[in-house]
């Protein structure tokens, strides 16, 4: 993982029976314990993580009430394995080691390590990007503004820089602009174009000023240290701990798995955010294997963002700032391209998003293209590309985001504005253009997809809530999350009428029953950066996947309820 757990590494274990209280219905456990720390007698919520030497896999559980992990014989074979943990506020004491022995004799007890926990040096090294958000003064407009940060590195960087508001305006924010979304500190890539219905000129400037302002006044710039509490979210509590988290690593850390699915093999598919690379994932082994793709722009960034299925199981990319539609038959393991018509094909062409979800009702696979908030239309047969320009009569700077673009089960494409809080609507026959406005002002639609009754479900980023739009009443409804700066990147609907979302910014995964309301946190073991949500439903329960963007692995979330 590109960011290891951000506590030190430390342990008390006491090798001895297993305990009694565990019900003896319950599976056999391979290890097991109780986590303290000196201010409480047992810990709950605490993430421990077990990683067998040598392996890329790691296995988190939670403790429960009485402050007890429990890992299963099934998850954690024999071997030795390191043990780490994630509580804000607290880390381990001293590193050890554990070894873990066959349990599948049925005289063999599981293995058991108690966890002693102190109070951690570091807490800034600890929060998350939503621990900093609502640790730093200032209103929700200008801490709106590092929602802008957060796609390519934490917000910990920023706090701790000691640039003054001039040094922000005249070096960091025209350098940070320069770069693309799929930039990460180790893998920068510099921006061919500027997009065309974004800020430009002396607005782009007031953007910054404002920005360079605020920031100053929040990191180290006047200060050794910073002049405002630290704050902390609880841990997880109750169902939030019921979970089994395994986590994937890659094989370089500049792998970003932004979007990750399943096909119908149980095989994991992930898009290279940075790199032109298509990779699979073998769940059972951890095995990872890359499909290299080349350039159709030489000096263009690299790297594609969305990857979907289409009703065969072929999967499509957008393949971003190469401005190229991607599609890739897994059987014989051939890729096939398409590139813009040269008037679309500008510098600042970037196709993030490509939809072949429903194209066996007209062979036609829809697309979107940021460089001026555009929608294409492919044409499978032809390679014909139709393009439309939702926003091409809009007042002079009037800023519009066309991010993600996903059809119903007619084919019909509805997209969402980022920018300016909307979906819309393109009519498959006869290419008319309707918008509907989210409830919430400002929400910042951004990912969703479609479920079999044709609604629309989405993250509204700026809004911190779950939207879904039916396309067929034309009616919204939205879910506020718990927490927030939840900031929501995608939501997909589960074979149980359960919503999923992820949080860019809190490394939390929330699940939304949505008859009753009721939503459960699950914290994941390390930062992650959550794009792209995917819920397996052949699963019981249903199980969750996310790619760790900034972490350089894919993780999988099982509910144990």
């Amino acid at each position: 993982m590109r960011y290891p757990p951000l506590t030190a590494a430390g342990l008390a274990f006491i090798l001895a029976a297993g305990f009694p209280s565990i019900a003896s219905a319950q599976a056999p456990a391979a290890l097991t314990g109780v986590v303290r720390s000196s201010d409480e007698a047992a810990m709950e919520g605490v993430l421990v993580s077990a990683t067998r030497d040598g392996s890329t896999i790691t296995v988190t559980v939670v403790t429960d009430a009485d402050g007890r992990y429990r890992f299963p014989a099934s998850r954690l074979g024999p071997g030795q394995y390191a043990l780490n943990v994630r509580a804000v506020g607290y880390e381990l004491e001293t590193p050890q080691k554990i070894e873990i022995k066959s349990v599948e004799a049925p005289d063999q007890t599981a293995a058991t390590g108690d966890l002693r926990l102190g109070k951690t040096k570091d807490l800034a090294a600890q929060l998350s990007n939503g621990e900093w958000l609502a640790s730093i003064p200032g209103t929700d407009q200008q801490k709106d503004q590092l929602l802008n940060c957060v796609g390519c590195h934490r917000v910990e960087r920023i706090m701790r820089s000691k640039y003054d508001s001039e040094g922000f305006l005249s070096q960091i924010l025209p350098r940070m602009q320069g770069y693309v979304q799929q930039s990460l500190p180790i893998h920068p890539q510099l921006r061919p174009a500027e997009r065309r219905m974004e800020e430009q000129g002396e607005d782009r400037i007031q953007v910054y000023r404002s920005a360079a302002d605020y920031l100053s006044t929040i990191n180290l710039s006047k200060a050794e240290q910073w002049t405002y509490a630290l704050k902390t979210f609880a841990r997880p509590k109750g169902r939030a701990t019921r979970v089994i988290y395994t986590e994937y690593d890659l094989p370089r850390e500049t792998m970003a798995p932004h979007d990750v699915m399943l096909d119908k093999d149980g095989i994991v598919w992930f898009s290279g955010f940075g790199e032109q690379v298509l990779g699979r994932l073998d769940p059972k082994t951890g095995k990872v294997t890359e499909y290299p793709y080349p350039k159709h722009r030489e000096d263009a960034p690299t790297g594609s963002l969305g990857l979907r299925a289409d009703p065969a199981g072929n999967l499509w990319l957008g393949n971003m700032y190469q401005a190229t539609i991607v599609k890739f038959d897994p059987k014989d393991e051939k890729f096939q391209f398409w590139t813009l018509p040269a008037e679309q094909n500008i510098d600042a062409a970037q196709i993030n998003m490509v939809s072949p979800q429903h194209s066996d009702v007209d062979g036609k696979v829809w697309t979107q293209n940021n460089g001026f908030a555009g929608v294409h239309r492919l044409d499978i047969a032809t390679g014909k590309i139709e393009t439309w320009e939702p926003f091409a009569s809009a007042p002079r700077g009037q800023s519009h985001n066309i991010y993600d673009v996903i059809p119903d089960s007619e084919n019909n494409a509805y997209f969402t504005d980022f920018r300016q809080g909307q979906i819309g609507r393109i009519d498959a026959k006869t290419g008319k253009i309707s918008l509907f406005q989210t409830p919430t002002p400002h929400s910042a639609p951004r990912r969703g997809n479609m479920d079999g009754q044709d609604r629309l479900w989405f993250g509204e980023y700026r809004g911190d809530r779950i939207g879904m739009f039916d396309t067929r009443t034309r009616e919204f409804r939205e879910w506020k999350l718990n927490t927030r700066w939840s900031a929501p990147y995608d939501a997909v609907l589960d074979k149980n009428e359960e919503a999923w979302t992820g949080s860019m910014v809190t490394d939390q995964v929330t699940r939304l029953n949505t008859r009753t309301g009721e939503m459960v946190d699950y914290l994941l073991p390390r930062s992650t950066n959550i794009r792209r949500v995917f819920v397996d439903n052949s699963t019981t329960p249903v199980s969750f996947w996310v790619g760790s963007n900034d972490g350089a692995s894919i993780v999988r979330i099982e509910p144990l309820d």
